[in-house]
């Protein structure tokens, strides 16, 4: 069955592909970059630097898992739609690459976190081959991702070269914004606080950035399984440095980070949820947290009140 499934997209791909041409003739009106991304901060991005100029849409929207996250027909039309496609990279959307491989032979697809240098990148602390993708809450190599975006939407579109520049430029600076009000929030969170625990290692890029501590129920990807052992060294943790709470996902479901809470109360250390955090997923489009900023900002002081 999987591979009558997987011969099946693979004619799909083949199939649409040689329409494409054709199709995005007959469809686009021109006046706009069509662009596709995976994760909605990469769309968040495109929206700022494109501004006016582009039509921007994400596939992967709220509450969604990108590491598990896998194609769908309409998903492919989206992609054989667009003039360019952004995603993360560094096996972020693991179940994709296929299809991100198919699109790079004919359009510019490009995986943005890559463009990062490997020694900036975090590593899996259980396996060293296994690299961190989650690099958007590391606002300094955010920013060299997103150099990405907008050397590939001049690439597409050099007639609009001065308004990509622009709009990059002023996003960017609001993002060192960001980071300066993220550095100044973090640190009044007690030395003996400084741990965060989560579903998974999503926030490691985080911890680095903020001298943080950082747990993960789970690996780098919700792919991963977790066992008692895994629980069982989170509550130890939590008992040992008094750690007065952890948090949840907003596209991970509460049950392993409930399993945690229990431990520690069976132990005699009542730990509660500190909030919601948003991990691989943005908020529901037009709220504060479905913007990049908003989600961070909404992070930081979620963290803060809860540990400080």
């Amino acid at each position: 069955m999987k591979k009558l499934l997987g011969l099946l997209m693979v004619f799909t791909l083949a199939f649409l592909g040689g329409c494409s041409e054709e199709t995005n003739q007959s469809d686009k009106s021109g006046e706009k970059l069509v662009v596709t991304t995976t994760i909605g901060q990469i769309a968040d991005a495109v929206k700022n630097i494109g501004g006016d100029k582009v039509e921007v849409e994400s596939l992967m929207g709220p509450g969604t898992d990108p590491h598990l996250y896998k194609a769908t027909q309409g998903d492919i039309a989206k992609l054989q739609r667009a003039d360019i496609i952004f995603y993360n990279g560094i096996h972020l959307e693991g179940k994709m690459l296929e299809v991100f491989e198919k699109m790079n032979t004919e359009k510019p697809t490009y995986a943005i976190a890559e463009s990062i240098k490997e020694s900036k990148l975090l590593s899996d602390a259980a396996d060293s081959s296994v690299t961190d993708p989650h690099v958007w809450f590391n606002i300094d190599l955010w920013l060299v991702a997103l150099e990405e975006v907008k050397k590939g939407l001049i690439e597409a579109d050099p007639d609009n070269k001065e308004h990509y520049e622009a709009n990059a430029e002023e996003y960017f600076n609001k993002l060192k914004e960001l980071k300066e009000f993220a550095v100044e929030e973090m640190s009044k969170i007690p030395d003996e606080q400084r741990v965060l625990v989560t579903a998974h290692d999503a926030f490691g890029y985080f911890g680095n950035a903020y001298n943080m501590e950082v747990m993960g129920l789970q690996g780098l990807s919700t792919d991963a399984e977790y066992g008692l052992g895994d629980v069982q060294k989170l509550v130890d943790t939590l008992v040992s440095k008094n750690i007065k709470a952890v948090f949840i996902e907003s596209s991970i479901s509460e049950r392993s980070i409930n399993a945690v809470i229990e431990g520690a109360k069976k132990k005699g250390h009542n730990v509660e949820i500190g909030g919601e955090l948003f991990s691989d997923a943005m908020g529901e489009e037009g709220t504060e947290e479905g913007t990049y900023i908003g989600m961070y900002k909404h992070n930081v002081k979620t963290i803060v009140d809860a540990l400080k």
